[in-house]
């Protein structure tokens, strides 16, 4: 009788523990199987995340590299525009000033030195102005008469600021000498000009050459 009891006894507690035994294990398992993907899935998230972060990172230098290229050749156009625009103005100051030195008639020159010095400055302002006596005394007991025939004018170099000129004139001339007859001649001159202001004076005449009228 005692050796039936203590059989029937230890089999509960046996199957108990081995039941519940079997029931962690498989808890363990399923929760280490669903917990696996969402940290495989966190991890994925993590590297795209990174990748975008690169992405636009590299995306924000290229577009900063192209503004400043954008801005640097704007300013680099817009430096040659307002240069081309400088040359220009002091061709057209020269192709002025220079038949207005070369147009003069004897009998009228209190107009021509008022616009010989009105588009003058500097070193030959002085000059012309301390000449200006001895020369109108030549012309008047000459009785010297220049036209301008045609003018031919270039810009040699030049800035915003100066500019060099070259400019080439054909004229006729006449005077006691040729008895009042018109001779044929030629006037070359180079130019320094000054931007005064946006207006563009001769602050230099260099050695002006004369052909003399053909006898």
């Amino acid at each position: 009788m005692s050796n039936e009891q203590t059989t029937t006894d230890e089999s509960p507690v046996a199957e108990l523990t081995a039941t519940d035994t079997d029931t962690d294990t498989e808890t363990l398992t399923a929760e280490t199987t669903s917990t696996a993907p969402t940290v495989g899935l966190a991890s994925r998230l993590r590297a795209m995340d990174r990748r975008r972060l690169g992405l636009r990172g590299a995306a924000a230098v290229l577009l900063g590299a192209s503004l400043a290229a954008s801005v640097f050749l704007f300013f680099e156009n817009q430096n040659t525009k307002d240069l081309l625009a400088a040359q220009q103005q002091a061709r057209e100051a020269a192709c002025h000033y220079g038949p207005v030195l070369a147009d003069y008639d004897s009998k009228k020159l209190d107009a021509y030195f008022a616009a010989v010095l009105d588009g003058s400055t500097g070193d030959w302002k002085k000059q012309f102005e301390a000449t200006s006596g001895e020369l109108r005394e030549v012309l008047t007991q000459g009785e010297v008469t220049s036209k301008v025939t045609d003018t031919q004018c270039a810009i040699r170099t030049g800035d915003e600021e100066s500019a060099e000129a070259i400019v080439v004139i054909g004229q006729t001339i006449s005077s006691l000498g040729t008895e009042h007859k018109p001779k044929p001649g030629q006037l070359s001159m180079v130019l320094r000009l000054h931007n005064d202001n946006g207006r563009w004076l001769v602050e230099k005449v260099n050695s002006p050459l004369t052909t003399a009228p053909a006898q």
